[in-house]
């Protein structure tokens, strides 16, 4: 069966298939959002130096995605141009997992001491593992993408669809990944994984990583033995490179920008202060409640350890809530954005959402500390449920503008270079550098400015606020109206699976 890339538009199972990988990939996503933060810590790692770990995600999909894009555009593999990619991401998926999951016992049989705070060798292991796992990702998610638009032919609304199917399935992976993180016994699964290096927590961050590669295996597995493409010839390839410099690569990208019109210099904007004002929250809400919310402290006595755990486990169980959101709303996209007056409305109104979320952290963050206050510093216990709900209710409330961000840009980038009759790996890759440039920004700023004003998590969430805010106007105000093809007034789906 072939591919409906150039011509008419592959059977929706097709779409379908392709796009459970997401619920594979985002479950790993989850996993990593929700606990590692609190995981590096525990190896040692100071809360103002955690942010630059995460570098490696931005770092590795700016490198990457548009190399691994503008190949899978040009792969003449038998395999088919998108699939070779697909398998191979998921091959180092299980590897960089294996790292991250026992990097304190690979650094204890290295010579690192259990006596020690600080586990320089662990570490080592973990840092290598994190940015294999985020390189891998990118190997994934990008082909994937441009895998689903080369399934949907030249037909924009089914590549509205697919890109809805894509964001449907993220928020299947989500909710996995952060119900898996919110058990605190799911190492009694794997018995094996708990050892003399590796505490309880660390043997559920373990046997979720375990799981996660037993799952995205058998999504990719299925996905990419039942979906075929018709692979690029020999000649297609020189007739595509012709007049091409040996800089190909480099002089596609230069090109690919000289070649955006105002629309897509827009969406380009709107797209980065987006995830300026997400990746804080991404990077620390489940720290948030562990330290703000629940007044814990990953390096305290036992009890503030315990309320530091609860209040991770708690933010586990937030995000999982923020995904069930997402999912409904990834349905609801299209008769909500008709009601609106269009794409740009919808998405004005949701960054406004992201931006009253983000502020509303300082206001719980305030009603907890006011309860600990009345109590004293020597009663240490978990905050009123007014309080945990509040927490709960802003985390959920956030998978609103997470819907539109997993599925607005990727689809109108899609239909943009569709138009343009570029390739869909570079043009998805030209897009994604509009997500890892702020999140390197975010990366390499967050930390300090938390400890400019107290080592807290508040500054970077009233940062993303007032960026979010920003967003919101140019979405409404900047943002030209979208032609026919990609307006979702006609009656399309865009983020709705049908």
């Amino acid at each position: 069966m072939e591919t409906g890339q150039n011509g008419n538009p592959r059977p929706l199972w097709n779409i379908v298939v392709v796009s459970a990988i997401a619920a594979g990939i985002q479950f790993g996503w989850a996993l990593q959002l929700s606990l590692l933060t609190p995981y590096v810590q525990t190896l040692g790692v100071p809360h103002v130096w955690a942010a630059f770990i995460w570098l490696c995600g931005p770092i590795s999909g700016l490198l990457v995605q548009p190399i691994v894009g503008y190949s899978s555009d040009n792969c003449t593999s038998r395999l088919g141009r998108r699939r070779p990619f697909i398998a191979a991401g998921a091959c180092f998926v299980a590897v960089a997992v294996f790292f991250i999951g026992f990097a304190k016992d690979i650094g204890h049989r290295a010579g690192d001491s259990l006596n020690n705070p600080t586990k320089p060798r662990a570490v080592a292991i973990f840092v290598t593992g994190f940015w294999i796992l985020d390189v891998a990702n990118n190997m994934l998610q990008g082909p994937c993408r441009a895998f689903l638009a080369d399934l949907s032919g030249d037909d924009h609304k089914r590549m509205r669809i697919a890109n809805g199917w894509f964001s449907f399935f993220m928020a299947i992976g989500n909710v996995l990944g952060y119900a898996a993180g919110s058990f605190s016994n799911l190492h009694k699964l794997l018995p094996f994984t708990e050892t003399t290096a590796c505490d309880v927590y660390c043997a559920n961050l373990k046997t979720c990583f375990l799981i996660d590669i037993l799952f995205l295996m058998s999504v990719t597995i299925t996905a990419i033995s039942t979906v075929k493409e018709t692979p690029l010839t020999n000649k297609e390839a020189l007739d595509g490179d012709e007049g091409k410099s040996s800089g190909a690569f480099i002089g596609e990208l230069v090109t690919a920008f000289k070649k955006l019109k105002k629309p897509m210099w827009i969406l380009l904007l709107v797209t980065c202060l987006n995830w300026i004002a997400w990746f804080p929250f991404l990077l620390y809400d489940t720290d948030w409640m562990g330290v703000e919310v629940y007044g814990g402290n990953v390096k305290g006595s036992a009890n503030e350890q315990k309320l530091y755990d609860q209040g991770v486990r708690a933010g586990a169980l937030g995000l999982m809530i923020n995904s069930i959101v997402l999912a409904f709303t990834s349905l609801g996209l299209e008769p909500v954005s008709r009601l609106m007056g269009g794409v740009k409305n919808l998405w004005g109104v949701v960054n406004f959402i992201l931006a009253a979320c983000l502020a509303g952290t300082v206001g719980v963050t305030k009603a907890a500390e006011g309860w600990r206050g009345k109590l004293g510093p020597q009663i240490l216990t978990s905050p009123p449920t007014h309080v945990k709900g509040s927490a709960l209710a802003l985390i959920g409330l956030l998978g609103i503008p997470l819907a539109v961000t997993f599925s607005i840009p990727f689809a109108l980038a899609s239909i943009y270079c569709s138009d343009a009759g570029g390739g869909q790996g570079l043009s998805l890759g030209v897009l994604n550098l509009s997500i890892v440039i702020p999140q390197m920004t975010i990366s390499v700023v967050s930390g300090p400015l938390d400890a400019a004003f107290g080592g807290g998590n508040l500054p970077a969430f009233v940062l993303g606020s007032v960026v979010a805010a920003v967003s919101a106007l140019l979405a409404i105000f900047a943002l030209p109206n979208p032609k026919n093809q990609v307006s979702l007034n006609s009656g399309d789906a865009m983020a709705g699976p049908h």
